[in-house]
C-alpha cells in the first residue's frame, strides 16, 4: 500500500490537515510549534480475523472489533464478495416506497429473530438512527391512537443512544450533550444499574437493588403523569459507564411497569445484538419481550453500514388503512450491498456457530478478565457475552475514583496510548468512573482470552507505579 495520497502528500499529514475525526482531541496531532502534541494520526490499513495492523506494519490484537462491530472477524473475503455481486446487479435503490429483494430477505429474517411480535422491520444506516426512528414512531403511534400527549422518554444515567438530536437527547452523558443544546424537550433520567456503586443497602442483593432501579423508572412515570410518557430506551448492558448487565429480575420488573402505564419498552441493542451477549437479540438472553429493538453494528460486522429499528405489529397496525404514513426514512436505509452483506454475515455466524460459541465460552472470558481483581488498581470486572468493563479505582477498599485530573493523566496521557503501544486496541474511557472496556471478535477463544489479560496486566501493573 502506498504512504502516500493520490496527491502525493504523506497519509499522515493529509488526515491532520483535512480529515475531521468523531469523538477526536486534533489537538493531539496538531504540530508542537502549532501549540499541539505532535502525534501522528493511528493509520489502520489492514485486518485479519481479530488483528489490525497500521501503516508501519505494526500488529495489534483488535480487542473491541472495531466498535463493538466485527463479530466475524476481519478480512472475511465471503462478505467482500457478496458486497461485489450485489454492487454489480442493483448497487442502489431506496426503499420509499420501493422495495428490494436484499431488503426484503434480510427484514424477514431479523423479524424470524426477533421474540415476540416484532415483525416490521424499518431500516436505518446506524444505530443512533434508528433510536431517532424509535422515538418518532413511539410519538406518532400515540398521536394515531388518540393519546396525543405521550411524548416524553426516559433512559438512563451515563447511558449512550447516539448522536442525532433526538438520540442526543435520549443519551444520559451530560459532558456529551452541554455544547449542542437545546436539545430535543422530554428526554427523562433514571439510575442506571451499576452494582458496583449501588447504594450501600443494596450492596450485598443484586436482586434488591434490580428491582430499586426499576422502580425508579415507575417512579419517573408517576411524577410526570402516564399521559406523557411515550417510551423507554434500554440497552440490554449499558455500555457507557462501562458493560453494566442487568441484576436478575430487572427486565421483568420494567416490563410490568411498561404494561402498566402503557408506555413503549425500546431495547436498545445497537452494541449488544447479533451475538454478543449471546443470542442474536440480547433481550432474549435476559428473557423480556420488548415493543421496539434498535440495532445496527453486529448486523453487517461493519463491513458495510446498516441499522434497523424492528418494531412490534401492534405499532404498525395503525399505519396499515388508510392515508397514514409514516413519514420518515433515509437515503441508504436498508442499501442493497449492506442488506446483502448483512444477510451473508448472518450466514456466517450460524454457520460457525458464534452465538453458540460466545454463550459457551464467556464464563471463561470473564474468569480470565477477573484475575486482574488482585491488582489494586482494579476496581470492578463486569459485563456479559463477549463484553466486558474493567473498572479502575483510586482505592479498592473505599471505592474511591479518580477526580478529572487523575483521570485525565490516568486514561489520555497513559493508558489509551500504553495499550495501543503494547499491542491491544480497545477502549480506556470516562464518561463515568474510568474503565477500560473490551469487545472483540466473537471468533476467539480461551488462547486469545489470556493473550489480552496478559497484556492488561502487564500495562495496568505500570499504571499502578505511576499513581
Amino acid at each position: 500500500m502506498t504512504d502516500t495520497t493520490r496527491g502525493g502528500t504523506p497519509l499522515a499529514d493529509a488526515a491532520r490537515n483535512h480529515l475531521w475525526g468523531h469523538f477526536t482531541r486534533h489537538s493531539v496531532y496538531e504540530p508542537a510549534d502549532a501549540g499541539g502534541l505532535g502525534a501522528k494520526v493511528p493509520i489502520i490499513v489492514r485486518g485479519q480475523g481479530h488483528r489490525i495492523w497500521d501503516d508501519a506494519g505494526r500488529e495489534y490484537f483488535d480487542g473491541l472489533a472495531g466498535l463493538f462491530t466485527v463479530q466475524v472477524g476481519h478480512g472475511r473475503t465471503e462478505l467482500a464478495q457478496a458486497a461485489a455481486e450485489q454492487a454489480a446487479k442493483l448497487a442502489y435503490f431506496p426503499l420509499w416506497s420501493y422495495a428490494h429483494p436484499s431488503a426484503i430477505e434480510l427484514a424477514e429474517r431479523l423479524a424470524g429473530y426477533a421474540p415476540g411480535d416484532l415483525n416490521r422491520v424499518f431500516f436505518t444506516t446506524g444505530g443512533g438512527e434508528a433510536v431517532e426512528s424509535a422515538w418518532k414512531l413511539a410519538k406518532q403511534y400515540f398521536k394515531l391512537t388518540g393519546q396525543p400527549t405521550k411524548t416524553k422518554v426516559i433512559s438512563r444515567s451515563i447511558a449512550y443512544h447516539g448522536t442525532p438530536h433526538g438520540a442526543l437527547s435520549i443519551t444520559g452523558i451530560p459532558s456529551a450533550k452541554a455544547v449542542f443544546e437545546p436539545l430535543v424537550p422530554g428526554a427523562l433520567k433514571v439510575p442506571n444499574t451499576d452494582f458496583y456503586r449501588a447504594p450501600e443497602h443494596l450492596r450485598d442483593d443484586e436482586y434488591a437493588f434490580g428491582q430499586w432501579a426499576a422502580e425508579r423508572i415507575a417512579e419517573a412515570i408517576e411524577f410526570e403523569g402516564a399521559d406523557t410518557v411515550a417510551a423507554v430506551f434500554l440497552e440490554p448492558v449499558q455500555n457507557s459507564g462501562g458493560c453494566f448487565p442487568p441484576p436478575p429480575g430487572y427486565f421483568q420488573r420494567v416490563r410490568e411497569i411498561c404494561d402498566a402505564y402503557d408506555v413503549l419498552l425500546v431495547s436498545d441493542e445497537t452494541i449488544c445484538a447479533f451475538g454478543r451477549i449471546g443470542s442474536m437479540f440480547a433481550c432474549t438472553d435476559f428473557d423480556y419481550v420488548p415493543d421496539i429493538i434498535t440495532c445496527a453494528k453486529g448486523m453487517s460486522s461493519g463491513y458495510s453500514p446498516i441499522g434497523a429499528m424492528i418494531a412490534s405489529d401492534r405499532l404498525f397496525e395503525p399505519f396499515r388503512s388508510g392515508t397514514t404514513t409514516f413519514s420518515h426514512g433515509y437515503t441508504f436505509g436498508g442499501h442493497p450491498v449492506s442488506a446483502a452483506v448483512a444477510l451473508a454475515n448472518l450466514d456466517l455466524m450460524e454457520a460457525e456457530g458464534l452465538n453458540d460459541r460466545v454463550a459457551t465460552l464467556a464464563p471463561a472470558f470473564k474468569a480470565s478478565l477477573e484475575t486482574l481483581l488482585d491488582l489494586p488498581i482494579v476496581g470492578d470486572v463486569r459485563g456479559a457475552g463477549y463484553f466486558y468493563g474493567i473498572e479502575l479505582v483510586k482505592d479498592k477498599a473505599t471505592r474511591e475514583t479518580f477526580n478529572e485530573a487523575e483521570s485525565e493523566r490516568l486514561l489520555r496521557g497513559f493508558l489509551s496510548k500504553a495499550l495501543f503501544d503494547a499491542g491491544l486496541y480497545c477502549r480506556a474511557d470516562d464518561r463515568g468512573d474510568p474503565v477500560i472496556q473490551l469487545a472483540p471478535p466473537l471468533t476467539i477463544g480461551e488462547p486469545e482470552f489470556a493473550e489480552i489479560t496478559a497484556t492488561l496486566r502487564s500495562v495496568l501493573t505500570e499504571a499502578t507505579t505511576l499513581l
